[in-house]
């Protein structure tokens, strides 16, 4: 089944993954040598490796440095925040702290980075 998704290229495709999946409840699909495809809400999430000759050259620090300069950022739809911000870093990942987040018509939201600094948004339905 077709359905609308992204493409995130991972340095180390199991991590990256395993954030996704504990952070987002996104599930396993398919999981492969060179990609894993997670699935929830009608979103699908296609994580995929980077090759290991131009992944060898990436730094990623830790904790990782947020990625602000990237002009994409993913959101997530989540059943609680809160929940969501006590998983992230056990992960790899952070969100920002509750007092940061707002409010949008129906929902909470709160911006944060997974373990290799790629920004995303969570989003609350109240």
């Amino acid at each position: 089944m077709i359905r609308p998704g992204a493409v995130i290229y991972a340095k180390d495709l199991d991590r990256l993954s395993a954030f996704y999946v504990a952070v987002t409840a996104l599930s396993v699909i398919n999981d492969q040598r060179d990609h894993v495809v997670l699935e929830g809400g009608g979103f699908e999430l296609v994580v995929v490796a980077i090759p290991a000759r131009i992944a060898q050259r990436i730094d990623i620090e830790n904790p990782p440095v947020r990625r602000e300069e990237s002009p994409i950022k993913l959101i997530f739809v989540v059943s609680s925040i809160a929940a969501a911000r006590m998983l992230a870093p056990i992960h790899g990942g952070e969100l920002n702290p509750a007092e940061l987040e707002w409010e949008l018509p129906g929902g909470r939201v709160c911006d944060g980075h997974d373990p290799e600094g790629n920004v995303i948004q969570l989003r609350e339905i109240t």
